[in-house]
């Protein structure tokens, strides 16, 4: 099945995910955590990515961004990869590939499932039980947004700013929110809409992205859709488009 055009447009929060190709270690010692970083940093200035959170795991990434332009995101992500890929390969004397393909992405509703990809994001290394509590991973933006530790690749999104006035009354209602898990519902809902090039987001939402780039942003009911009349309607529909 042809891969869906990646969903690209300026301003609005995207979930990225790139992966270790066969799951390789993609971070070997404390160096490379930071060199990553780095990189990171330099790439979102230069293309005018905000970077919201993050966490660096062992064989993938996660990244919670906002472009300021449609091609941000991919611009970013294709040099960061380029740079790393040299950089590992020429310490550790190895040749090849790195990542597995292409990063993977979703648009973010802001207002309904910002904070919850958030959270996703910053949980992955308590759900891998590679740390017991969240604020013991390094290698997360928690420390910034939990913690209050600087990281200059941060920029706050006005979701989260918007939990509180005042510095440190934010810091404690976002780590209020790890006091409520994260339904199996909403993980397995950014996690495909991620993996599958859906939007993250409402009807409502996803029917505006789809009048913006003329494509679907969520997939066809399940059981016997293809012959029902509501499916027949779509797709006429879109045939007068």
């Amino acid at each position: 099945m042809a891969r869906l055009p990646r969903l690209n447009l300026a301003d609005i929060p995207q979930h990225v995910i790139q992966r270790g190709n066969n799951r390789q270690v993609c971070f070997i010692e404390e160096q490379d955590y930071k060199v990553y970083l780095v990189k990171l940093l330099e790439y979102s200035e230069k293309y005018k990515v905000a970077v919201h959170a993050f966490v660096l795991m062992t064989n993938h990434v996660h990244i919670l961004a906002t472009p300021s332009t449609a091609s941000g995101i991919s611009q970013v992500m294709q040099s960061l990869g380029r740079y790393y890929v040299r950089y590992i390969n020429v310490k550790y004397k190895r040749s090849g590939t790195l990542w597995e393909g292409r990063f993977k992405s979703t648009l973010v509703q802001s207002d309904l499932y910002f904070l919850s990809v958030m959270r996703y994001i910053e949980l992955n290394p308590v759900r891998a039980q590679m740390a017991t509590l969240v604020a013991e991973y390094p290698w997360s933006s928690f420390q910034h947004n939990g913690l209050g530790k600087k990281i200059e690749l941060i920029t706050s999104h006005p979701i989260y700013i918007a939990l509180a006035s005042q510095k440190i009354e934010r810091l404690q209602a976002y780590i209020q929110l790890f006091d409520q898990q994260l339904s199996k519902h909403t993980i397995q809902e950014i996690r495909d809409a991620t993996n599958k090039s859906w939007v993250l987001g409402d009807a409502a939402f996803k029917r505006q992205i789809e009048e913006q780039i003329d494509r679907r942003c969520s997939p066809y009911q399940r059981g016997g859709d293809h012959k029902s009349e509501k499916y027949q309607e779509s797709m006429g529909t879109r045939l007068l488009e």
